[in-house]
């Protein structure tokens, strides 16, 4: 896959991520371990991203 597709998928994917981290985050009984796990998936996407960014 090209380097450029590919990012475009991965900021789609951090895109959507945030949304979701941003729906659970408006419920009183947000799910922390839930939250957590978006959270850290959002920031691999992000290092996946700058990685491909700075390739030559």
């Amino acid at each position: 896959m090209p380097t450029e597709a590919r990012i475009r998928e991965l900021d789609s994917r951090h895109t959507h991520l945030e949304t979701r981290i941003e729906q659970e985050l408006k419920h009183p009984s947000a799910d922390t371990l839930q939250l957590a796990d978006l959270k850290r998936q959002k920031l691999r996407i992000k290092e996946q991203i700058e990685a491909l960014r700075r390739r030559p």
